[in-house]
C-alpha cells in the first residue's frame, strides 16, 4: 500500500469490521527512515479523523504517544492516511 504526500506513506492499514466508531488502524512510515504503528480511523460527529497512538497514564487518562508538530503536517498525514482508508473500502 502505498500513498504517499510529504514522505508519508502508510505501509499497513488494518480495517475492521463492526458497528465501531473506530474503522482501522494504520502504520505509517515518515521519508522512509521512522515507522509509527497504530494510527487510528476513527469516525467522530463531524467525520472521519485520524488518532495517534496513544497509551493509558497512571491517572486512567489516555495520552498521545506520537503527534504532529504543525497543523500542517497533521492535514497531510490525515489526507494520506484517509486516502489508505477511502482506497481500501473498494
Amino acid at each position: 500500500m502505498v500513498n504517499q504526500n510529504n514522505g508519508v506513506e502508510v505501509l499497513r492499514l488494518h480495517r475492521l469490521s463492526g458497528e465501531s466508531n473506530l474503522k482501522a488502524f494504520a502504520d505509517v512510515s515518515f521519508a522512509g527512515v521512522f515507522i509509527v504503528k497504530g494510527l487510528r480511523v476513527v469516525e467522530g460527529k463531524n467525520g472521519l479523523f485520524v488518532g495517534m497512538p496513544a497509551r493509558k497514564g497512571k491517572d486512567d487518562k489516555w495520552h498521545d504517544t506520537a503527534y504532529p508538530l504543525t497543523k500542517e503536517f497533521r492535514e497531510s498525514l490525515n489526507e494520506v492516511v484517509l486516502e489508505a482508508y477511502e482506497e481500501e473500502k473498494q
